[in-house]
């Protein structure tokens, strides 16, 4: 199958391509605006390498590591890694749903690990080390572009910002020496990176908190799609996992709700 390295590098370069080319048949030469302001450009730089790149990365490491269930509910615990960069920011302690929403992540991480045997761990140490930095890079990834897609157009900041990352993977991890298995799965993954576009506007327009939340539907159909499509065994204790996870991402949209 498709190795993550050259996987991340080539679809974000195609798919960086394709945004920048809509870009200027929408906008003509106004799509190269993102990349006039040093400032701006320095920011989508970061955006790119430390944001797309680094989200990208190690998302699909974490699911070679393990399965695209178990990668995706891990990445889902940056919803409670963005709470708790909101609360640094507004220099406040988290508070009732929020508290729970904490623990409960907490909780369903150990589940998922251990099955609740402190002796033994039941998902191997890199998988849990990508997951947790797929959360990690998931957060950047949310909170890096700022206010850029707000002053400029999504095919600018995602189509060059895919585009740098793309080129960056490439020199790093060098596709052209890798074996290419072209097949649909292979087609699939490269042409998907553009639901991250579709992700990252609506993050634009409601928040990073917010849209991470209402994403949150995407764990539970991976963990679905992996056990009865793809066949990978999960036990009792995965699902409460599972769940547990997803539960702290809902406890946060009631505390959002309220607030």
């Amino acid at each position: 199958g498709a190795k993550a390295p050259w996987l991340v590098a080539l679809r974000l370069l195609f798919a960086g391509l394709i945004m920048i080319v809509m870009g200027f048949a929408l906008h003509g030469k106004r799509n190269l605006d993102v990349l006039k302001k040093k400032a701006d450009l320095l920011r989508l730089l970061i955006f790119a390498f430390c944001g797309i790149s680094l989200c990208q990365f190690t998302y699909f490491m974490a699911i070679e590591a393990s399965n695209a269930g178990t990668a995706t509910v891990l990445q889902y615990l940056s919803p409670i890694l963005i709470l708790s960069a909101v609360c640094i920011k507004e220099k406040r302690r988290p508070v009732g749903l929020e508290l729970g929403a904490i623990g409960l992540s907490l909780l369903g991480t150990f589940v998922l690990g251990t099955h609740g045997n402190i002796h033994t761990f039941y998902i191997t140490g890199s998988a849990l080390f990508w997951g947790l930095a797929a959360a990690v890079s998931a957060v950047l990834y949310n909170m890096l572009p700022g206010s850029l897609i707000l002053r400029y157009d999504i095919y600018q900041v995602l189509g060059f910002g895919m585009f740098f990352g793309g080129v960056l993977m490439c020199l790093i991890f060098r596709p052209w020496e890798y074996e290419l298995i072209w097949d649909g799965g292979t087609w699939g993954a490269l042409v998907s990176v553009i639901a991250f576009g579709l992700y990252l506007q609506g993050v634009s327009m409601i928040g990073p908190l917010k849209g991470s939340i209402l994403a949150s539907v995407e764990p539970l159909s991976a963990v679905i799609i992996s056990f009865f499509w793809l066949g990978t065994p999960f036990v009792m204790p995965d699902f409460l996992g599972f769940g547990m996870i997803l539960g702290a991402v809902l406890l946060l949209t009631a505390a959002q709700g309220r607030r």
